[in-house]
């Protein structure tokens, strides 16, 4: 709103005005208004939860062992973060932009998704809604979101490709023209841009349409494993809000490096033209992640259940999706992708074990980041990967989880000059 009004006073030369046109002032001005409101709206957020006793259940002493330090800790922190964020956003980011506004359509549908989880678990059952309605909603904006970069016209790119010059030396610039792509970045590939279209080329004349049904399907699938990949991290205080900061940080700095295109041509990737905002969304999505830390640090004042985890995950996979680097989602999530991994392992290998009569496990617990925090199991249970001896205090487990995730996105970074 404030972004146009000042365009707006801009066209009668009104002195300042015209610094709300860059893209730095702007992403640094939603940042810090973001952390503010998280801030404020958080305190009163909590209060409001605790004269309600609208509470998470005690935890599972055998999972948690400082879970007796969390009852009464409210839930549906989320909120917080979901305000935090439209607020700097509606404020100062282009409303007319179609990515801002996929990123806005992202948190309330996934805000929504989750509060519906998140009162069904207070409310009716503490498993919350069933699996089979989560997995649908996700797949359903998949699709909504995959359609509508396929049909919209302002969802385009302009593809980058070498001239030589006199004397062999190579440089890179982008086509003239915008087009609609179904391109994707591979990292660590030196000519790294892949074509669904052209992994299609057996289907002949049908092969566009196919390339565009293929991306359509992959963007559904990474949304609901980003998703879900978030929701499995929230289980210690700090753990995902932490992470997820981390990781759409370097979000925002592949976004931006793709939405100027002499950085772009400079890192020899692909010119997505209006990502800019982007970056505005994602500084606010940071700072709300940040103030809402503030209150979810050991020993939290409040949780963020699904409400922020769904909604985490979910702007974590559309953002990439957007700026064409969903292929650079196993380093970016990496922890996610271990938490979904662990969980699964887990799963197949204690059924296979319960059809055999035995206790099988290959962790102690799962998700990954519980086996840390369980001293050991009963004696009558064989793990196979049986570490470490003892466990370790939350912080502690938080802040490595913190440090791996650093060095992950780091390499997601560097991605755009090894090849």
């Amino acid at each position: 709103m404030l972004y146009y009004l000042f365009r707006y006073l801009s066209e009668f030369g009104i002195s300042g005005s015209h610094i709300w046109s860059y893209i730095s002032f702007r992403a640094l001005l939603t940042l810090v208004t973001s952390l503010i409101v998280a801030a404020w709206f958080g305190e009163w957020f909590i209060k409001y939860m605790r004269r309600r006793k609208l509470s998470e259940e005690q935890r599972d002493p055998s999972i948690d062992p400082f879970g007796v330090d969390k009852v009464g800790v409210p839930t549906m922190g989320g909120i917080i973060i979901i305000v935090a964020t439209l607020v700097p956003c509606l404020l100062f980011g282009r409303l007319r932009n179609i990515y801002m506004l996929l990123m806005l359509a992202t948190v309330v549908w996934f805000g929504l998704l989750g509060f519906w989880d998140d009162y069904t678990k207070m409310h009716r059952s503490k498993d919350g809604i069933r699996p089979i309605y989560k997995l649908a909603a996700q797949a359903i904006f998949g699709l909504i979101v995959g359609l509508t970069l396929w049909t919209s016209p302002d969802a385009v790119i302009r593809e980058n490709i070498k001239m030589e010059r006199q004397g062999g030396m190579e440089v890179v610039v982008h086509k003239s023209e915008p087009v609609k792509s179904t391109l994707t970045t591979i990292p660590f590939v030196k000519d790294n841009n892949l074509s669904y279209t052209e992994a299609c080329s057996f289907l002949g004349e049908w092969k566009n349409a196919a390339g565009w049904l293929l991306f359509v399907l992959v963007t559904t699938f990474v949304v609901m494993a980003v998703s879900n990949g978030a929701n499995l991290n929230d289980g210690m205080d700090g753990l995902c809000a932490g992470n997820s900061a981390v990781m759409c940080l370097t979000l925002g700095i592949l976004a931006y490096v793709s939405s100027h295109i002499n950085m772009a041509a400079y890192l020899n990737i692909m010119y997505v033209p209006g990502s800019e905002e982007l970056v505005i969304f994602l500084l606010a999505f940071v700072g709300a992640l940040i103030g809402f830390l503030w209150y979810n640090a050991y020993p939290a004042q409040i949780f963020m259940g699904d409400t922020g985890s769904l909604t985490i995950g979910g702007v974590i996979a559309v953002t990439a999706v957007i700026i064409h680097k969903e292929l650079l989602i196993p380093i970016i999530c990496f922890v996610f992708l271990m938490e979904s991994l662990s969980v699964l392992l887990q799963t197949n290998y204690a059924r296979y074990g319960n059809r055999r009569g035995l206790k099988l496990r290959v962790f102690k617990r799962a998700p990954i980041h519980d086996t840390f925090r369980v001293k050991q199991l009963p004696s009558d249970f064989r793990v196979l990967f049986n570490w470490p001896k003892g466990c370790w205090l939350e912080s502690k487990i938080t802040v490595r989880f913190w440090i791996v995730t650093i060095m992950m996105c780091a390499l997601a970074i560097v991605t755009l000059k090894i090849r």
